[in-house]
Parts: C-alpha cells; sequence; structure tokens
C-alpha cells in the first residue's frame, strides 16, 4: 500500500505541476494574441474580447484600464471553460475507470493531456490556443483517479490519512509551478525561427509541460499496478471499525448504515462541494483584484502572497490533517475548514475600512485572512472527499477477491467522479458570480456576504455530522 501511496503522490507532483506552470501566463497570453490579431476586428479573439467588455461593462466601468481588467476577466473564463469541461467529463472518466480498471483509463486521460501540450506549443492564435485548453479540460483525470485509487488501496481509518496526499501535492505545486513558468517564459525557444516553424510565444514552458506529462505518463505505465478489484478486504475494514471504536475514534471514520442513507449522504456531499468551490474560488480569484485596488500590488507580489498560502497550507496538511482526521472526523474537519474561510473573508471585507487610514492595520488583516484561507485550503476539500469515498463500495468477496457492488451509484470510481464534477461546477460558475459582485456592489460587500453563506454553510454541515 505505502509503494502505490508513493507512486499516486509522485505522479500527482508531475501532473499538477505541469497544470500549473501556465496559470501566471494567461495575462500575457492574451496580450500578445491581442497584438497579433487586433488587425482582424472579426477574429476569434476580438469578438472574445469585445463580449467580455460588453459583460463587464454592465457591471462595472473602470476608470482607467478597461482593457487590463478585461484581460484578467478574458483568462478567468478560460479556466471557467476548464472547469466546466471538467464538471462534464468527471463523472465518464470514473464510470470507465470502474468498467476498464484506472490504469488503462488514465493512461489514456495521459494521451490528451500529451496532446493538449503539443497544441500548446505550436498554438500561435488565440483559436489553437483555445483549442488546447479544451482538449486539457477534457482529458485530465489524475487527480480523481489517483483518489479512486487510494481509496482501493486503504481502510476507512487510514483513507483521510492517505488523500491528505493530493492535497499536499496541490499546495507544492502551487508554490513551485507559477514561478518555473514564469520564469521560462522569458526563455524563447530558438529552434523554431532556425528551420523556420513559429511557436507559441511561450513555447518553452509549453516545452516542459509536455516534458512533465512524457515522464509522467512512462512512471505510470511502468510502475503503477491496477488497484480495481483489488482493495482491502471486508475483515480488515471491519476489525479496522472496531478498533477505531475500541480506541474512542467513533467520530473520524463514519459511513452510513444503509445503501439508501449512503446515496443521500453523498448526494449532500456533492451540494457541499458545489456549494463551497463556489464560494471559495471567487474569492481566489478576486483577491488579486483587492490587492490590486488596494495597495497597488505588482504581480510579484500577489505571488508571494498565493505562495505563502501554498506553504502554510502543505504544513497545516502534512503536520496536523494527516494526524488528527481521523480523531477530529472528516465533516468535523472541513467545517472548521469552512469556519476559518468565514473568519477570513470577514478580515477582507474589513480591509477598505482601514486601507487608507491605518494601512499598517490593513496589511495585519490581510495577512490574518491569507493564514484562514491557508488552513481552510488545507482541510475542506480533502475532508469532503475522503468522507464522500467511505460511503462507497469497497467491501470484497472473501471467496472471489472481488469487489461487492451493492449499488451502481456506490461504485468508487463514478461516486467520486460525480463528487469531483460538482466542485468543478463550483469552479466554473464562483469567480464569475464573485467578478460581477465585486464590480457591482464593491469587495467589502462581496466579502461580507460571503462570509455570511460561510457561516450558514458551516452550520449545515454542523446538522448532517449530527445526524449521521
Amino acid at each position: 500500500m505505502v509503494k502505490v501511496e508513493s507512486i499516486v503522490f509522485f505522479s500527482l507532483v508531475l501532473d499538477l505541476f505541469a497544470f500549473t506552470i501556465p496559470l501566471p501566463l494567461f495575462p500575457r497570453l492574451i496580450e500578445w494574441y491581442t497584438k497579433r490579431e487586433s488587425s482582424d476586428p472579426s477574429g476569434f479573439l476580438s469578438r472574445t474580447l469585445w463580449l467580455v467588455s460588453a459583460i463587464r461593462g454592465q457591471f462595472y466601468t473602470a476608470s482607467h484600464n478597461s482593457q487590463r481588467w478585461d484581460v484578467v476577466l478574458l483568462g478567468g473564463l478560460m479556466g471557467s471553460v476548464f472547469s466546466t469541461l471538467q464538471f462534464i467529463v468527471s463523472p465518464k472518466i470514473g464510470s470507465l475507470s470502474d468498467k476498464y480498471g484506472r490504469k488503462k483509463v488514465l493512461l489514456i486521460t495521459m494521451i490528451g493531456n500529451i496532446l493538449s501540450a503539443l497544441v500548446w506549443i505550436k498554438s500561435t492564435t488565440f483559436a489553437s490556443y483555445m483549442l488546447s485548453r479544451v482538449i486539457g479540460g477534457l482529458s485530465e483525470g489524475n487527480v480523481q483517479l489517483a483518489i479512486a485509487i487510494l481509496s482501493d488501496i486503504t481502510t476507512p481509518a487510514n483513507r483521510g490519512k492517505a488523500l491528505a496526499h493530493v492535497g499536499i501535492a496541490f499546495a507544492i505545486c502551487f508554490i513551485i509551478g507559477p514561478p518555473i513558468g514564469a520564469y521560462f517564459a522569458s526563455r524563447p525557444v530558438e529552434l523554431g525561427s532556425s528551420v523556420g516553424l513559429e511557436l507559441n510565444v511561450y513555447a518553452a514552458p509549453a516545452i516542459l509541460t509536455l516534458v512533465l506529462l512524457l515522464a509522467e505518463t512512462a512512471f505510470l505505465a511502468v510502475a503503477l499496478p491496477e488497484t480495481r478489484g483489488k482493495g482491502v478486504s471486508s475483515e480488515k475494514t471491519n476489525e479496522t471499525s472496531k478498533s477505531e471504536k475500541a480506541n474512542g475514534h467513533t467520530n473520524g471514520t463514519s459511513r452510513a448504515k444503509t445503501v439508501e442513507q449512503r446515496i443521500r449522504l453523498l448526494k449532500s456531499l456533492r451540494e457541499l462541494h458545489f456549494l463551497f468551490l463556489g464560494l471559495f474560488s471567487g474569492v481566489e480569484f478576486t483577491l488579486t483584484f483587492l490587492t490590486f485596488d488596494l495597495f497597488d500590488w505588482s504581480n510579484t507580489q500577489n505571488g508571494k502572497l498565493i505562495g505563502s498560502i501554498g506553504v502554510v497550507s502543505a504544513v497545516l496538511q502534512g503536520g496536523y490533517v494527516r494526524r488528527a482526521l481521523a480523531k477530529v472526523g472528516e465533516l468535523n474537519m472541513a467545517r472548521r475548514g469552512v469556519t476559518s474561510c468565514a473568519i477570513g473573508l470577514a478580515f477582507l471585507a474589513l480591509l477598505p475600512q482601514f486601507t487608507a487610514s491605518r494601512p499598517g492595520l490593513a496589511f495585519r488583516l490581510l495577512q490574518a485572512a491569507a493564514v484562514c484561507m491557508a488552513f481552510t485550503s488545507a482541510t475542506v476539500v480533502n475532508s469532503l472527499t475522503a468522507h464522500a469515498s467511505l460511503q462507497c463500495d469497497d467491501a470484497m468477496d472473501a471467496d472471489t477477491g472481488k469487489p461487492v457492488i451493492e449499488n451502481p451509484e456506490l461504485a468508487k470510481g463514478s461516486a467520486l467522479g460525480h463528487f469531483r464534477s460538482s466542485g468543478q461546477l463550483g469552479r466554473a460558475i464562483g469567480p464569475l458570480l464573485a467578478c460581477v459582485s465585486y464590480w457591482t456592489f464593491g469587495p467589502s460587500t462581496t466579502y461580507a456576504v460571503s462570509a455570511v453563506a460561510m457561516v450558514a454553510l458551516s452550520a449545515h454541515m454542523r446538522r448532517l455530522a449530527v445526524s449521521l
């Protein structure tokens, strides 16, 4: 089991490293395409920017740098396209992995990711670059299949601890990926011009992404065993449950008693996942608007802020969440993260009141909010995912060694695919709604309302935990 966990963790680091490399490049990419395609008002990019500007103008009339805000919003829309495609395809990837095996489906999705990177390298038009994003959105299955694989090989008692590897990989890669992407973006590729082949302005980070994806694919093909149908025996699961109760950890790895209750609980967890990520992704996306408006921060300063959140999140996941989750319980841990987010949002709502009169206090409020957001990042999604996986069928037949499927809705790959899909829908909608609110009502109202919504979400999670 430890070997498979290590394989999954290393593959996630490679995958998420490749995923985070282009994140800081979106605004500059759009500017590059704008300069290249500005002479064609009927082109794909010109029409897209006109639509973005028209929508933004309905809610917010920028007194200066209106084109800059349109570029930022278009970058958000590009992220929403990716998340929307993940919302559509995640359940299908999960169902296919239940039928054909985790490893086989994972390797097929890796081919799509490699194709996406190849298109990016050669994309000299905005339309071709968006094609690469569409291919990537339809192909990305590493995270959800990694969760399914870890769920296959773990007992309810150690599942949350194992799934913490996913969050740690995210935190590490969001710290190192964007700076590496920015570094390679300043290193033009000379090969294209020497052979008469025109490449994307950021072909260097695109090539690095391709190399990482190729390395990940080769590594998975050689090292990863098939885990579907090779999970923990029902006897060991029962022994683990008895051990938990004997140690007083009845709060930890809770599973609904009947199939009908588990199906209802999974539905509730999908709704929580959607609502939480809808709110939280909106905060993530508008945070750089806030620091630009109030502190006039540069991209470098914003990068340091986001990086510091990633560092604190990684430390918390490795040092606190993995050790405390079994004792605290998945829903209770997630609720603590949601409550922390509500506190952080309250701090952000207060920022505009002190920026001019007490800038030192405003900066400390921002730091406090960042710590709260880091705790939220370290706890909520992983805890909800662990709790969802516990409701899926993972009992093994003692005679055949094959999984006992009690209900198709509880098949692990499919159920976790639908769970991830709900979160991706939240990520697709949340930033757009947050932008509309930010430009229409201002940051204080936006973050205050979001804080109240997080408090309500925390209360609902408490009622759900008590009902189990």
